[in-house]
């Protein structure tokens, strides 16, 4: 009979689709390196015949930038200059008009290609969510039924039963049972919490082996980890809509243009009585230096050229704007957690009681944990390896699901040993555990470390705290990013105190604690209203509502949840956080280049307006000019591939 719960997770999958899965965009790749060997021919005076080139760049164009054109076409009648297809209809339709079927399918190809990679940015985020949503609990157990309950319609109050292996439907108040629950999905804290009766717990929690019975305090879509998903689609939506620069200088750029080659043949010919010909010569020399291929491509080449230096190094970039706002960033916040932070437990204290030494107290717990493959367990292990001890052998070996393990020392004077959390050893006792090891427990824990205590028979040896590893790389990273002007910030779920700790050793002094995801976001939004342009590193689902949020979102992909990484702008595949200040280099390198190109492209379409109003210019010029910068932006942007970030 299959008992399964529909609770529990399955680790399958659905496959993501990579980018060259997409087969518009394969498309599009197929279709630039197919017009190439024309563009590139075009550059030394080598052109196909008429009857080569025209019937395949016009079937092109057709084809793939047909919605292009009727939008840019309809934009014209209405008088729209600020939508971006009538900037290209007008530049593809001069192109044919001088002949110029390479520049016009090129054109066509690199825009439509820029929309569709955006487009798949956009649904891939989308089927993110849309995965969380999926894998989230659709029912539960109430108390005293035997089916389940669609979650929507379970009240305020009502007593729901969670059974090991679980994931928990709604946010709630365990009334009954103890467990270990992992939150990982919601804080973003490293290690399995023990709940007992009486604390809160959260919706997407997994329930790792005790029974539970839970109160239900918040409705389903007023759980913790409904707002997550929430202000997940908000803030993405909120980008996806960001107008491009190209679109308003469209505005301006596009009309005036069109007018001032029109006026340059009308003026001289029916003012003055000048020949038509020369005039109108003069004015598709216009026409001809003002298309904006070098524009377009100015900017696509250099952030494709970023994109390619990063992919080497393992990091996916999802687009060029997100470059342009690593340069503007005044500040950076990390996650502590799996971030600045390994996420792997270590030893951070041993205290020693009734006249045993540390030594003894790490030997005889690394000999109990040698039965277990606990994280926990390896990590004092580790410690006793670390100070050269040799563990305990012990005998009778037994655990106790979710409390401890307990064993004969066949070492100590007093066999009988039990190593666990608090109460675990204080049941073996009687009871009597001493107020000052009490006293021990509550101040690590308010630190936010677990506190693991062994005992020999009823007398505690000694209590060992565990708290998470600080990554080697981070304190040069932290350094790096200062010398670059940034600010600092840790946004942490984690305690107060332990997250000092580690801010202290990396020289973070802005510290802000004990967050939920939702508080996170609004940290963000206080941050981004203080330095304007703001970057979140982070890795877990918690922290994909602020990644969302903020100007740039920085996934550690290794190790991060999938939400988290299709969320965000830029995921370090490698999991090497000591590459952000490279980033944050080719960010602002990028910008530079992109403005360089920019304003010489729009300088040389100056220079010619101005030598076409006074007569002096030619069609061959014209193109020289046109092509020379085309060639000059490409070279300049391809430049980027050979960046190198010097510390």
């Amino acid at each position: 009979m299959n008992c399964c719960n529909n609770n529990k997770t399955s680790s399958t999958e659905p496959p993501k689709e990579n980018l060259l899965d997409n087969k518009k965009i394969r498309w599009l790749i197929g279709a630039f390196l197919l017009i190439l060997p024309f563009e590139i021919l075009s550059f030394f005076s080598i052109h196909f015949p008429i009857w080569v080139k025209a019937p395949l760049s016009l079937l092109m164009i057709l084809v793939i930038g047909r919605k292009v054109i009727v939008d840019g076409i309809k934009s014209m009648f209405t008088l729209r200059f600020s939508d971006i297809n009538l900037l290209m209809t007008v530049a593809i339709g001069g192109a044919i008009y001088l002949y110029q079927f390479e520049e016009a399918v090129i054109i066509v190809v690199l825009f439509t290609l820029s929309e569709a990679m955006e487009d798949y940015g956009v649904t891939q985020s989308k089927k993110a969510l849309e995965d969380l949503v999926n894998r989230t609990p659709k029912t539960a157990l109430i108390k005293g039924q035997s089916e389940k309950t669609v979650i929507d319609d379970i009240d305020i109050n009502t007593i729901i039963i969670i059974k090991p292996g679980d994931i928990i439907p709604l946010d709630g108040v365990i009334v009954a049972g103890n467990s270990f629950l992992d939150e990982a999905m919601i804080t973003g804290e490293p290690l399995p919490k023990q709940k007992f009766t009486g604390d809160s717990v959260y919706a997407g929690s997994h329930n790792s082996q005790g029974y539970l019975e839970i109160k239900v305090t918040k409705s389903s879509k007023d759980t913790t980890l409904a707002k997550i998903i929430e202000l997940t689609y908000e803030a993405a939506e909120k980008k996806s809509h960001s107008q491009k620069f190209i679109e308003s200088f469209a505005k301006f750029y596009t009309p005036a243009v069109v007018l001032t080659a029109t006026l340059i043949v009308i003026i001289p010919v029916f003012a003055f009585d000048k020949e038509f010909n020369f005039w109108l010569v003069q004015a598709i020399t216009v026409l001809i230096i003002s298309c904006p291929c070098a524009l377009v491509i100015s900017t696509p080449v250099t952030v494709f050229s970023a994109i390619g230096n990063a992919t080497r190094r393992g990091v996916l970039i999802k687009g060029g704007k997100f470059l342009e706002e690593l340069a503007k960033a005044k500040a950076i916040a990390f996650d502590k957690t799996r971030t600045l932070t390994k996420g792997e437990p270590q030893v951070s204290d041993v205290f020693a009681y009734n006249e045993f030494s540390t030594d003894e107290v790490l030997a005889c717990a690394a000999g109990l944990e040698l039965f277990s493959e606990h994280p926990i367990a390896k990590s004092i292990i580790a410690k006793a390896e670390d100070a050269n001890l040799e563990p305990h052998k012990f005998c009778n070996f037994r655990a106790v699901a979710g409390k401890g393990v307990e064993g004969e020392c066949l070492i100590c004077d007093n066999p009988s040993h039990y190593l666990g959390n608090l109460q675990f050893v204080s049941d073996r006792s009687d009871g009597s555990v001493e107020q000052y090891v009490k006293d021990r427990v509550s101040k690590l824990e308010s630190e936010g470390k677990t506190s693991i205590v062994i005992s020999e028979q009823k007398m505690v040896k000694g209590i060992i705290g565990i708290t998470d590893k600080i990554r080697t790389e981070s304190a040069k990273m932290i350094e790096n990013i200062s010398t670059l002007g940034l600010t600092p910030v840790m946004l942490t779920g984690d305690n107060k105190k332990p997250a000092v700790f580690v801010a202290n050793q990396l020289g973070i002094k802005d510290v802000r604690a004990e967050l939920l995801p939702e508080q996170k976001d609004e940290e963000i939004r206080k941050m981004t209203e203080q330095f304007g342009h703001v970057i979140m590193v982070g890795d877990g689902v918690n922290d994909a509502p602020a990644l969302a949020r903020s100007s740039v979102g920085i996934a550690i992909g290794a190790v991060g949840s999938d939400l988290a990484v299709e969320n965000a702008d830029i995921a370090l595949m490698n999991d090497n956080i000591a590459l952000i200040p490279y980033l944050i280099s080719l960010g602002r390198k990028c910008s530079a280049k992109i403005r360089l190109n920019i304003l010489s492209s729009v300088g040389v379409k100056a220079i010619f307006l101005i030598l076409a109003i006074l007569g002096y210019s030619s069609i061959a010029w014209a193109i020289f000019a046109d092509v020379g910068m085309t060639m000059i932006v490409v070279l300049n942007g391809l430049s980027l591939f050979r960046f190198k970030y010097e510390t």
